[in-house]
This record gives structure tokens, C-alpha cells and sequence, in this order.
């Protein structure tokens, strides 16, 4: 094994860059897996990695990339043998602790998964931190009572990561699916996922907000937030709930008390940073079983190796992506 190999590495040491450069495998942080990676993918948070005021990396140099899959090359803890494919998301992986836009990888053994019988490394990808996120809101809907026989679904920013890895989940399960979405020319790639109804971000709430609406939804699966999370609170059907896990429409949420404690309707907090690992497992499980879609492999916008990152990157800052970005590394 070469004592160097390539990443994509930003730095802020003097001006700002975002190149592919060799890596020595001694510059890799403290951890007790080594993993040679095999494929990470692109997310929102690592587009604000690869920019100078995206307010994620502290620290230069560094190798962004929240997700990665691979096969272990050493480890130092007894749950881990060289040659088992495993993957690693959240965390502090691509923020504080170096990620997976690299061939190697040390991560802390924590932070390490086996890889579930029924995906492939690649697969595991498709869905990286975002079909995470989106497995956990559906999770926690049902947890809620959200069940197919109790009506509509609606999922926001249905052509994102966690918007399109929702919105074929939940098609799986059964749920009538209504993908809401900036990008409405793009319904027939939503139907393909399995939404029954598409329909704008417009549609969700334009204009002046009803504190209650119609009632539309048993519940929703909402990645934008901002002002559309107010409306779609005030559209879910008596004892419904909202899971939220994204701020892209902002941080700031102008609603009311009244959908909460008129109609009952419960605001679910998604995170999955910091989830249990005993949780996580379970997700990653039902990942890789019932809410594994027939379709999943329709999520993958491009697949691009390393020298395609500073583009895609940007791309996803942009909203020009529709599902998900693979990055081959092996």
C-alpha cells in the first residue's frame, strides 16, 4: 500500500482552494479503523465545506464528505476485521474529522458500521446521510402513528437527497405520496420514485399564512423548513406530524400555537449527527430491507469520480442536482 494517495482537500492556509492533491497516509487523523473507500456521495452541508464562508470546516487543511462506504483495511477494535465492507456517515465526519472525499479513511470505531446484509457498498451510497435522514423522519412518523390506510403523504424539496430517498421510501411502504418541489418539470422523475400527486412549493403555501388551513396531510416529511414548514403545519390532519430535518427555505419559522393545540399536531426534530448508534443500526437495517426501494438506483443523479467534486459541489449550492451525486473512489 502507497503511503500516499488522492483527495479532495480545502484549504484556507493563505487563499482559498478546493483541489485534488496526494494525501499521506500519516496526515489522516486518529481513529481505529482504516477503511480504503470505496464511494461517498455529495450533500448540501459538503457544498458548504468547499466554500470559504460555509461556516463548517474550523480547521485547515481538510478533506471534506460526510458519507463513505469501504472495506477495512486494519483495525484496532475487535468489532472490526480487515477486508469487511462497512460505511461511516454523520458524526463528525466532513466537519471536524476528515472525510470521505479520499481513497483512506481512519474513522473512529464509534463512528463504524457494518455494512447491512442486502446493500452494496454502492447502494449504501445512493442513500448516504441524506436516504439516512429520510429513513429516520419516516421512522419517526410511524412511531407517531403514521400508518398507509390514514391518508396522504407530502414530502418538501422531493427533488433533493432526502426529498427523492423519501419519496420512494414511503412508496415502498404503500403511503399515498405528494411531492412537492421548485423544480416542476421534473414530475415525471418523481413519479418514477412513486409520488402519486406532484405539486410546486407554491402549492405548499404562497402568500399570506393561515395559522389553520385545510386539512390535507396525515403527516409530512420536510426538508426545506423556513416559511414552508409554517404552512404545511397548518395543513396536517388532526393528530398528524411533521418531520423536520432541513433549513434550506431558512431557519426561521413564523407559525402559530394552533395547529399544536387545537389539532394536535407534533413538530418531530430529525437529526442525524449525533443519532444513537443502537438506532442508527436499526435504520441502516430497514435500509437495506422493507424500505428499500425497487427504484433507488433512479435516485443517482451522476456518478463522477474525485475530479468531478469542485463541480458537483457547486452544483449542489446551486440546486442543480436531482436526487444524488456518487463519488467512485475505488
Amino acid at each position: 500500500m502507497s503511503n500516499t494517495f488522492q483527495a479532495l482537500v480545502v484549504d484556507k492556509t493563505d487563499t482559498f482552494s478546493v483541489e485534488v492533491k496526494p494525501v499521506a497516509m500519516e496526515e489522516l487523523p486518529a481513529g481505529e479503523v482504516l477503511i480504503k473507500v470505496s464511494y461517498s456521495s455529495v450533500n448540501y452541508k459538503d457544498g458548504l465545506a468547499s466554500i470559504p464562508n460555509g461556516n463548517i470546516v474550523r480547521n485547515y487543511p481538510f478533506i471534506p464528505g460526510i458519507d463513505l462506504s469501504g472495506v477495512v483495511i486494519s483495525s484496532a477494535d475487535s468489532r472490526f476485521e480487515a477486508g469487511q465492507s462497512v460505511i461511516a456517515t454523520s458524526y463528525g465526519i466532513g466537519v471536524s474529522h476528515f472525510g470521505g472525499f479520499s481513497e483512506y479513511a481512519r474513522i473512529p470505531a464509534d463512528w463504524v458500521l457494518p455494512l447491512p446484509d442486502g446493500l452494496s457498498l454502492r447502494e449504501a451510497m445512493i442513500y448516504g446521510t441524506a436516504g439516512f435522514t429520510a429513513a429516520l423522519s419516516i421512522q419517526a412518523l410511524e412511531d407517531h402513528g403514521a400508518a398507509p390506510d390514514k391518508g396522504k403523504v407530502l414530502v418538501t424539496g422531493a427533488t433533493g437527497g432526502v426529498g427523492g430517498a423519501a419519496v420512494a421510501m414511503l412508496a415502498k411502504l404503500g403511503y399515498q405520496v405528494t411531492a412537492s418541489t421548485g423544480r416542476t418539470d421534473e414530475a415525471g422523475y418523481l413519479q418514477v420514485l412513486g409520488a402519486e400527486e406532484v405539486i410546486s412549493r407554491e402549492d405548499v403555501g404562497s402568500g399570506a399564512l393561515k395559522p389553520l388551513d385545510k386539512q390535507l396531510w396525515q403527516a409530512a416529511v420536510d426538508s426545506v423548513g423556513g416559511s414552508p414548514l409554517a404552512a404545511v403545519l397548518s395543513k396536517i390532519t388532526y393528530g398528524g406530524a411533521v418531520a423536520a430535518s432541513g433549513l434550506t427555505a431558512g431557519t426561521a419559522v413564523q407559525t402559530t400555537v394552533l395547529p399544536f393545540i387545537l389539532r394536535g399536531v407534533s413538530l418531530l426534530g430529525i437529526d442525524s449527527v449525533s443519532c444513537p448508534a443502537g438506532r442508527r443500526k436499526d435504520i441502516w437495517q430497514r435500509m437495506a430491507t422493507d424500505l428499500k426501494p425497487e427504484v433507488l438506483e433512479a435516485l443517482v443523479d451522476r456518478e463522477i469520480t474525485l475530479d468531478g467534486l469542485p463541480a458537483a459541489l457547486e452544483d449542489i449550492l446551486n440546486s442543480n442536482i436531482r436526487g444524488r451525486v456518487l463519488v467512485r473512489l475505488s
